[in-house]
């Protein structure tokens, strides 16, 4: 007859935390206080079992090795690289633009050392960040003044509540959105220390209705871009002129927010038209122009305001300037993205918004069917068809809803759930690949997929094809 280990006997089979801890597999994870608490659980799981009579002892590198493990899944870093074959550009879940290669080697330049944030180099003494694009940025939109903010509502905040704090903000009702996110009009202005001023209706607003409503009270007329929406039919809007001519009238400031910011004409590079210029409203007379660096204008996250220098320069005195203003990264990004509209017939060479809304038909169609090709025999395999079809892609970021552009993708058709197994795979997949079911295709839109990745996608697509079902 068997005799049944003591309590003692069975404990003693365990390693201590210290030779654990001595492992090297445990690698950049020695000498974490983590680290021991992740050894002192496994062992007490370890512990509890072997008291049962259900487990089974383990080496110190084998623990050491799943604390590794178990540190490494709990500590991953939870923004990661995806691959967007969803066709929509600016798509504000997946980080919005992509960044160009000057872009990234100006931040890589600024994140490496010291830098010149604040610093004069010709007079040996403390500056200024707001310097550091304001030459460039004037210049691009033919403003006066400009500054930087960490996001275009920051922009807005900053707007409201260093030109009409406790004062009336007059808005037409058609243009009091709400913004991914939550963000509301309404919401800003009060958050601003502003008071709304309703005008209009949902979809005529006249000039005599901004007019009616202004009085020593009224601190803004603001103008809001509906980049997200559209009303159509039997419509009326006060132009940014006419505004501004009210503004001037009554010594009130116009500020005009355009959301996405285009600085060049959209129809130039796509199909696409009708998206507001940032030179057209500062050419109109506008105190104020806000617009974001991370959607049209493919930088960073940043929010712009360009206009006339003595409404910019209170939002830059401002102490809630200090509270939004951008890091040195952003601003080296921004700068770079800026030089880029210096040449604008060049702009689809460098910056990747502009050259996924101008590449052809014909080139994406090519590489569509080059990876189609390379995958159809896997494909097929497994159950799926592959084949190329027309597909809608769009600028997104709220903007220009009502547009779409031509594209084409790669679609795989078959059961729901294979298709739905298949997506899983690959959102899965190292680095995921973002992809949409429709009309009974999975498709992969070939407008959002940087030119460079091809190749990368053909193989993640293989390894995602040949994973079995649950």
């Amino acid at each position: 007859m068997a005799i049944k280990p003591d309590k003692s006997e069975i404990l003693s089979r365990l390693p201590s935390v210290d030779r654990i801890l001595a492992e090297t597999v445990l690698g950049e994870w020695k000498g974490s206080s983590f680290t021991t608490e992740t050894v002192r659980v496994i062992l007490d799981e370890i512990r509890e079992k072997l008291l049962e009579g259900t487990g089974i002892t383990h080496t110190t590198n084998e623990i050491a090795t799943e604390a590794s493990r178990r540190l490494n899944i709990r500590f991953a870093p939870q923004l990661r690289r995806v691959i967007n074959a969803t066709g929509i550009i600016i798509h504000t879940n997946l980080g919005r633009s992509p960044l160009s290669e000057k872009a990234i080697e100006a931040m890589v330049r600024a994140a490496r050392g010291y830098s010149s944030l604040e610093y004069d180099l010709k007079r040996g003494r403390r500056g200024s960040r707001h310097t550091l694009v304001h030459e460039i940025l004037t210049t691009i939109s033919g403003a006066e003044d400009a500054l930087v903010t960490n996001n275009n509502a920051a922009a807005m905040l900053l707007g409201l509540t260093a030109l009409s704090k406790r004062k009336e903000v007059i808005v037409s009702r058609s243009q009091l959105v709400e913004i991914g996110g939550s963000f509301r009009v309404p919401d800003i202005c009060k958050a601003g220390g502003a008071k709304l001023k309703e005008v209009g209706t949902t979809n005529r607003t006249r000039i005599a209705d901004y007019e009616n409503a202004t009085s020593t009270k009224t601190g803004m007329l603001l103008r809001v871009h509906s980049s997200n929406y559209k009303v159509i039919g039997f419509t009326e809007e006060v132009s940014l002129e006419a505004l501004v001519d009210l503004g001037d009238k009554y010594n009130i400031p116009v500020m005009d927010d355009l959301g996405s910011g285009a600085l060049v004409d959209i129809a130039r590079y796509s199909s696409l038209k009708d998206e507001p210029l940032v030179a057209d409203s500062v050419k109109a007379g506008a105190s104020v122009v806000t617009f974001s660096g991370d959607k049209l204008l493919g930088g960073p996250q940043a929010g712009l305001a360009v206009g006339k220098s003595r409404y910019i320069d209170k939002m830059r005195k401002h102490p809630l300037m200090r509270a939004v203003r951008p890091d040195k990264i952003t601003f080296a990004a921004l700068h770079e993205t800026l030089r880029a509209y210096l040449v604008p017939k060049k702009l689809a060479e460098k910056l990747p918004v502009w050259r996924m809304m101008s590449v052809s038909l014909k080139e994406i169609g090519k590489r569509a069917h080059k990876v189609a090709a390379d995958v159809t025999k896997v494909a097929e395999g497994s159950g799926l068809k592959v084949c190329i079809d027309k597909s809608d892609s769009y600028a997104g970021g709220g903007s220009l809803p009502t547009q779409m552009m031509e594209s084409r993708s790669v679609c795989f058709s078959g059961t729901g759930k294979r298709l739905k197994t298949l997506q899983e795979n690959l959102r899965n997949g190292i680095p995921p690949i973002i992809c949409y079911i429709k009309d009974g295709k999975l498709h992969l839109d070939l407008r959002t997929l940087i030119l460079e990745d091809d190749n990368e996608v053909t193989e993640l697509l293989l390894k995602a094809l040949k994973m079995k079902e649950d």
